[in-house]
């Protein structure tokens, strides 16, 4: 990316948008050429960031926005579950390993060597004044050169941003050399500005760099794969996962490359660094990293076998052969198991019912002289409960206490859910409370399970009161709505049903989706109430959501003595108003719009991020508002928990507009009516997509492209909306 403008907030009430962007700035250039009749225009600016001081809150920011920090029901289950395997562990490169491969040499001409006195004065001048400016100054100053420079020239002034280190010139000075009509493609120079970008932690502009040297059919050097990869594996949160093992598997299939030992080592760690529940998933690339360091006659380390080995125990169907040779070839490298192989291995065993197995790894466990974890114990619940033994698994639970091992919250999980899967009605709810008592976090897959007894049992009055503790000291979810509303609805409370329909789908963290609206039809038809039981149908067929035949039967043969028919209805393909504005706050927060194949349609991409809680809970959201758009690929899925955080609409025109206003040659703009699009639920999305709360109070919304006319537009939208404001410039980094 090239250098943002960062718009801070004030929280002065009386403060207004900087007058100081309004100026224009006049410089005295010695050697600057007259201004040229046609001019270039200067590239769209990037994302921004807007700060709002809230003097009043919108509606929509009362249902949709979540505090992160304050939410004390996103903590994972169990100790095993809070981190992945080896953090911290000092077998895998580090930030340094950016160093660790050399860029292709660059020729560059001395200055003394030019023969003429006064391009060499003019290139001097450049390389000392060009650094100290922003983006608008800095390419006016470069269009003013363009009579005499050449690219030598523009090469040598951006080399020596890159010796000073100012690698942000040095990129403006490239981006503005490729716009030349004289520019032609120099490889050894792309790869140096790349590098030193990735090296500083520029990993968009590299990223940039990398895919500008693939589209003019050159393979990018050795080290600018490998300093791409350790840059995105550098971003907190392991947020670039996912596109950091891309440019790996591109390194080797596409360049030929054989990385380093420590760059494998690298990506492995940050692949077993994640939760065992979401870690399951990155099994493939595991093993392809694994396949590549043996083919490369490298050294497989202890924690290379241990992550693999822990991999495989959390897939939903274990791999004994894999297992087994993995431990195989563990041992002929020397190395022993750990107590995390073996809590591993039992975590297999135990999820196939083999209790042979499991209890032999056990009993290994306890001559081995490591401390026994309450993991263990937990994978022997669940073993007998899979065997039919549901009180030997009560026994585990009590012998996990009887030797002073506390139990964590994955431990109270397994044994509540066993004890109401096996309907023991007090024990459950003894433990439960006992649970409760505890203190302990994520209270929520507890009361689950208690409910999902009580509805299997008809208890309906007692599920009533276990929904009502549960809202009190959990945030809500849909699944816990659902549970209730199926509850009234077999309970014949139909009212009650219909009220908790509706706080669902006006509650954006909550919302409805087919299960719920087929409960709901299943209510009004058992009532009788066809009018209502047919609105909910049109809903149902508008969101393209399965209406089961025996309900549309119902429906049918309850509308006939109204000379009514039932036929499936015509799906208008429209964006109504609320999507319209979900759109646009999206659009403002970064969403991307990509053109289809087929003239004239457009598709919009949604990218959440995995360690965010408010995209966690918009992700699921969005899903549900944008369900009828979705291809079929993203609709029928068995359960939430499935939605990926990316996933696409289907090509449609009605997104072409969207296009339009918000992209330009493929670069982020702000719409010229924006200004007028600003209204509470746009803020609000806006906010829960592309902003974030600072310590002081102050919102902080991240705009994407635009210009300093458009910025000033939106501040000032915002304050007749009572939302104090102020622009400022600021040169900073997005990535």
């Amino acid at each position: 990316m090239l250098a943002v403008d960062s718009f801070m907030a004030s929280t002065s009430p009386c403060c207004a948008a900087s007058t100081s962007l309004r100026c224009p700035l006049a410089l005295s250039l010695p050697f600057a050429s007259p201004r040229p009749a046609v001019r270039l225009p200067a590239p769209p600016l990037l994302p921004r960031r807007l700060v709002v001081s809230v003097a009043r809150t919108a509606s929509a920011l009362d249902d949709l926005v979540l505090e992160s920090e304050t939410d004390d029901e996103d903590e994972e289950e169990g100790d095993e579950a809070e981190s992945g395997l080896f953090q911290g562990e000092a077998w895998a490169a580090g930030a340094e390993e950016r160093d660790a491969v050399r860029s292709p040499e660059l020729e560059v001409f001395e200055l003394e060597e030019l023969p003429e006195q006064w391009r060499r004065s003019r290139i001097a001048w450049l390389c000392k004044e060009l650094p100290a400016y922003k983006h608008s100054t800095f390419t006016r100053i470069l269009n003013a050169q363009r009579k005499w420079i050449t690219q030598d020239d523009a090469t040598y002034v951006a080399v020596h941003c890159l010796r000073i280190r100012n690698n942000d010139a040095a990129f403006r000075v490239y981006s503005w050399m490729v716009r030349q009509h004289w520019y032609r493609f120099n490889f050894a120079l792309a790869t140096r500005v790349a590098d030193c970008l990735g090296r500083d932690g520029k990993v968009e502009k590299c990223r940039e760099m990398f895919e500008a040297m693939v589209k003019q059919g050159r393979v990018p050097a050795e080290s600018t794969f490998h300093i791409l990869v350790v840059a995105y594996l550098s971003v907190p949160g392991g947020r670039c996962l996912e596109e950091a093992c891309t440019i790996y598997n591109q390194m080797i299939q596409m360049g030929g490359y054989k990385p380093r030992l420590n760059l494998h080592n690298s990506l492995f760690r940050a692949l077993v660094s994640k939760t065992g529940g979401t870690a399951k998933h990155n099994l493939r690339q595991a093993e392809f990293i694994y396949h590549n360091i043996v083919t490369c006659n490298l050294a497989v380390h202890k924690e290379v076998y241990a992550g693999l080995i822990w991999l495989h125990s959390y897939q939903d169907v274990i791999d004994r052969d894999r297992i087994k040779a993995l431990r195989d070839e563990m041992k002929q490298a020397g190395f022993e198991e750990s107590s995390d192989v073996l809590m591993s291995v039992m975590r297999a065993f135990s999820k196939e019912g083999d209790v042979k197995e499991t209890e032999a790894t056990w009993h290994m466990l306890l001559q081995s002289g490591f401390e026994v974890p309450a993991q263990a114990y937990v994978c022997r619940m669940e073993l007998y409960a899979r065997t039919g033994e549901p009180m030997k698994s009560l026994e585990m639970f009590r012998e996990m206490k009887g030797r002073n091992i506390p139990p964590n919250v994955a431990s109270y999980h397994k044994i509540i859910e066993i004890m109401a899967k096996a309907r023991e009605i007090e024990m459950a709810e003894k433990l439960l409370e006992e649970f409760v008592a505890s203190h302990m976090k994520h209270l929520m897959p507890a009361f689950l399970d208690l409910m999902y007894m009580y509805l299997d049992l008809n208890m309906h009055e007692e599920l009533e009161q276990t929904f009502t503790k549960c809202i009190t000291r959990c945030r809500p979810n849909r699944i816990l709505y659902i549970i209730y509303l199926e509850s009234l609805v077999r309970s014949g409370n139909i009212q009650r049903a219909e009220e908790i329909f509706g706080e669902m789908h006006k509650n954006g963290t909550i919302g409805t989706n087919a299960k719920s609206c087929n409960i709901m039809l299943r209510g009004y038809l058992s009532a009788e109430d066809y009018q209502k039981a047919e609105s909910i149908y049109d809903i149902m067929c508008k969101k393209k959501y399965d209406v089961p035949a025996d309900s549309l039967e119902k429906l049918q043969s309850g509308l006939l003595s109204s000379k009514k028919v039932v036929k499936p209805k015509p799906v208008s393909m429209k964006l109504d108003e609320e999507q319209r504005e979900i759109l646009i706050g999206l659009l403002l927060g970064g969403t991307q719009i990509e053109s289809h194949a087929q003239k004239g349609v457009h598709m919009v991409h949604f990218k959440f991020q995995e360690d965010s809680t408010a995209h966690s809970v918009l992700r699921t959201h969005i899903h549900e508002r944008f369900f009828e758009w979705l291809p079929s690929v993203y609709r029928s899925l068995n359960d939430e928990s499935e939605i990926p955080y990316r996933f696409s609409t289907i090509p449609h025109s009605h997104f072409s507009f969207y296009a339009d206003q918000f992209f330009l040659k493929g670069q982020p703009v702000l719409p010229k009516l924006v200004h007028r699009w600003l209204s509470p639920r746009v803020v609000a999305y806006w906010f829960m997509f592309g902003g974030f709360r600072l310590q002081s109070g102050d919102i902080v919304l991240k705009v994407s492209g635009g210009n300093v006319d458009g910025v000033e537009r939106i501040v000032t939208s915002l304050q007749t909306q009572s939302l104090v404001c102020k622009v400022k410039r600021k040169e900073n980094s997005f990535g």
